[in-house]
């Protein structure tokens, strides 16, 4: 009997299977394509890999704590001027911290940290809209676990090659270590600003205690600090500061760390307190301490305290006559100055470098090198009062010729037969001029080199009248020679240095290079300088005390100086542009010499009248401020202005600041 084979449904919807039941051709090739892919796909990734990871840092290496030195700068009463290099503190362990800290940094970094597994989609997500939104890059979605790695591993280029190597570096780490090690980690690496790196160091520079003892408010200042260290940093502005904090407190309050109640308490009535930091004219001391370092000691590796000779009440007061000055000389095209001030020893007491720090760091005090004008002249009368001059000598005031080079007075004018006191006291130039051919170029620029002017200077004729370059600093120090009576001065800034043990390193021995001008020419020299400010071009530097002093003036008024000294302190200032453009007739006995007088009366205040010849006196009924003296010599009944920064000289004064001329 035949059999018939039904035909069922089933049966007609099945695929029809090949030989030995293979799949049919197109499903293979199918397969094949698929399998070859995922095997170039696995290739590309072994060799993608391999060309990320071929650059990776070692991981040992990476792993240790490498820095700056740190240096910490001081003013000669111990308090802190500034600290450089990078700043590490104990390393501290999560169980050790207050619960505020590591919350504080979650709440504001990275809410799932405990979750993901080093990279967080949800955050690139939520990130990656925000940015869309905003048309630009508003928040980044990097886990802690990354900014770690980026920071143990990475340089800060925004490459993909670096992003990558930022993955993978942390699904390394996630691997290696447990999360309480990774943020253990990280809040002993991360940067937080004005140069510390880790919660302690930033605990100790901003609130003076260790991170264990850190507050609710505290934390969140220091995790606030990781957007944007140098902006939100209390040395750079304890306002941001408070309001980033603010803003911490109110992500952990989101994230469930804190009750509103608990955030309120915590900014309640607190503030940032302002660190200490140098003012930004200070800082031009600072650098030239910093410049000139290497040369008492080699750091090698070790943190350093310096103990420096700066005076911060000098300091301040320094830095208030020049902002008056600046503001006085703004109409007749001043642009710079510099001022300093030292022992007739040399110490450096204040040091003013420009105008402002913040928008050039140029030293005009150290680095600039300027013609100082008349006042070059105090060397050319040493030299002829060497060579057996005296104040009582006879010279002519006329004019003068030399290879077709004639110098002329301030004044235009020539009054004849004068003795030498009175020429230096008037500057007369023709004066000045013979001498420098009667004693010779080589001899007045070897009393300049004998005082500590170093420059190379011009061993012609014009040398007389300060057409050399000098800096400020070696000229005021020349003066200090002066002061010291004929003996060598050194300027120095530098007492003391130890390492952060405690060890000495170097400290200041002797006084200088001994005796460089005879005691007898110098005496005579200084009591002829003493009647330019009684009665001859410096009278605008007067202080009611014995002083002695130059005025000085460069050519077409590019360079206004006074250079000036007391018994107890030397001072050089210095005004004009950076560029050489000239003043509008300012000259060394207008505006320099009256911020001298301004700076050099503050200093002076309540200390003890003293004589060149080292009798002491009572101090003197207060003298009236610079403004006060201003308006005495204009003889304006306006009210005397304020000392504010932005305070004006009275009505009329302007003509005052240059109409004395040398």
């Amino acid at each position: 009997m035949a059999t018939t084979r039904r035909k069922g449904k089933s049966a007609a919807a099945a695929p029809r299977a090949g030989r030995g039941g293979r799949p049919p051709s197109r499903l293979r090739a199918v397969l094949k394509w698929l399998g070859a892919a995922a095997v170039w796909g696995v290739i590309v990734a072994l060799i993608a890999g391999a060309w990320f990871a071929h650059d990776l840092p070692s991981l040992a290496d990476a792993l240790k704590i490498t820095r700056r030195p740190t240096v910490v700068i001081l003013a000669a009463d111990g308090s802190e001027l500034a600290r450089t290099g990078d700043l590490y503190g104990e390393p501290v362990s999560l169980r050790d911290l207050p619960e505020a800290m590591p919350q504080a940094v979650l709440a504001t970094e990275d809410r799932r940290f405990y979750s993901h597994f080093g990279i967080d989609p949800i955050g690139l997500g939520r990130a990656m809209v925000r940015n869309v939104q905003a048309g630009r890059i508003v928040e980044g979605g990097s886990t802690i676990t990354q900014q770690l790695a980026k920071n143990l591993f990475l340089t800060p280029d925004r490459t993909i090659t670096r992003k990558v190597q930022e993955v993978m570096l942390a699904l390394w780490l996630e691997t290696r270590f447990t999360k309480d090690q990774i943020l253990t980690l990280y809040l002993n690496r991360v940067y937080l600003g004005a140069g510390t790196y880790g919660v302690d160091a930033a605990a100790r520079r901003y609130f003076q205690k260790p991170a264990t003892r850190l507050n609710t408010y505290e934390a969140a200042v220091i995790a606030g600090l990781l957007k944007a260290p140098s902006r939100y940093n209390p040395v750079a502005s304890p306002e941001r500061a408070h309001a980033r904090a603010e803003t911490v407190l109110a992500n952990m309050v989101a994230a469930g760390y804190l009750t509103e109640a608990q955030r309120a308490r915590a900014a309640r009535g607190i503030q940032v307190a302002q660190v200490s930091a140098p003012t930004g004219n200070a800082r031009y001391f600072v650098d030239w301490v910093l410049d000139v370092l290497p040369d008492y000691v080699t750091a090698g590796g070790r943190d350093l305290t310096v103990r420096t000779t700066l005076d911060p009440a000098l300091q301040r007061a320094a830095e208030a006559a020049m902002t008056r000055a600046f503001a006085a000389g703004k109409a007749a095209n001043v642009g710079e100055g510099a001022l300093v001030a030292m022992t007739p020893q040399g110490a450096v007491r204040a040091m003013v470098g420009g105008r402002d720090y913040g928008k050039s760091q140029f030293n005009r005090a150290v680095q600039a090198r300027r013609q100082p004008g008349s006042a070059f002249k105090p060397f050319v009368y040493l030299a002829a009062l060497e060579q057996g001059l005296t104040p009582d000598s006879v010279f002519t005031d006329r004019p003068v010729e030399i290879a077709g080079w004639a110098p002329e007075n301030f004044s235009g004018r020539y009054e004849g037969r004068m003795t030498l006191a009175r020429a230096l006291e008037n500057s007369v130039n023709t004066i000045a001029v013979q001498l420098a051919q009667q004693v010779g170029p080589r001899a007045v620029a070897g009393a300049a080199a004998r005082l500590g002017i170093t420059s190379d200077l011009p061993k012609d004729a014009s040398l007389a009248l300060g057409t050399g370059e000098v800096s400020l600093l070696e000229l005021t120090a020349a003066y200090a020679a002066l002061d010291a009576g004929g003996m060598g001065v050194w300027p120095h800034a530098i007492l003391e240095v130890t390492d952060r043990t405690g060890a000495l390193l170097y400290r200041r021995e002797g006084s200088g290079p001994g005796r460089v001008a005879e005691a007898a020419a110098v005496q005579d020299l200084r009591e002829m300088m003493e009647r330019v400010i009684a009665s001859g071009t410096g009278q605008r530097a007067a202080i009611g005390r014995p002083a002695a002093g130059k005025t000085g003036t460069s050519q077409n008024h590019r360079d206004a100086w006074f250079v000036g000294f007391t018994p107890q302190l030397v001072a050089g200032l210095w005004f004009g542009n950076d560029d050489g453009a000239p003043m509008k007739r300012v000259t060394g006995g207008g505006l320099p010499a009256m911020a001298w007088a301004d700076f050099m009366g503050a200093a002076h205040k309540g200390r003890e009248v003293a004589s060149f010849g080292g009798a002491g006196g009572d101090i003197p009924a207060a003298m009236g401020s610079f403004w006060e003296r201003i308006r005495n010599l204009v003889g304006s009944g306006a009210s005397s202005p304020t000392s504010a920064p932005s305070a004006r000289p009275a009505p009329g004064a302007q003509e005052h600041l240059h109409s004395i001329g040398d």
